[in-house]
């Protein structure tokens, strides 16, 4: 039964995931004035890669694969630039607060990286509006905040700019899909 379109239709009954339909959320620990606006800012984001170490031990001239530890890659999620700057400072103020442009000082009330870093999440939803999938991203900071593209010949196009985060780990939490990333 190769090359059978009824066999791709059997397996695909929900008709596909869609990648516009997401939400990300999270807390600023050093600026709350974007986070009720970030929701609607995050033009693009991903769900997190899942990637095992890998150590190699030689013997004879071959190696044995072995799985290492988990390594969690950098976050990023793209962000529209609204006239009133409130997201873009407000990220701007939490990479600040954790470590001064001057200064080169810590701006939270304790040196504890409890103080500076906060918790996201990206909801994935289906067709009908139900989440389908929640991912949540423990001890996330903003490693980076990226430029923002100025151009004359830039007509009809929204300022956006990209934001890096690095992160302790990641578990799926929520959602009607089980929960294959948790604990």
């Amino acid at each position: 039964m190769a090359f059978n379109i009824n066999d791709i239709k059997a397996q695909l009954t929900g008709g596909g995931a869609r990648q516009s339909l997401f939400l990300v959320q999270f807390n600023n620990p050093a600026n709350a004035a974007g986070n009720a606006k970030l929701r609607f800012m995050v033009k693009a984001a991903s769900i997190p890669e899942a990637r095992l170490g890998n150590i190699d031990v030689p013997y004879f001239g071959r190696k044995l694969k072995l799985a290492g530890d988990r390594v969690f890659e950098p976050w990023n999620v793209t962000v529209i630039n609204d006239e009133d700057f409130l997201v873009r400072n407000a990220l701007e103020n939490w990479s600040n607060a954790i470590n001064s442009l001057e200064g080169n000082l810590r701006s939270f009330p304790t040196a504890s990286p409890t103080a500076y870093k906060s918790n996201a999440t990206v909801q994935q939803y289906g067709k009908t509006g139900t989440m389908l999938r929640e991912y949540t991203f423990y001890g996330i900071y903003p490693a980076d905040v990226s430029t923002i593209a100025l151009d004359w010949n830039a007509t009809d196009q929204i300022e956006e700019f990209t934001v890096q985060f690095q992160y302790d780990y990641w578990l799926v939490s929520n959602g009607t899909t089980g929960d294959a990333g948790g604990a």
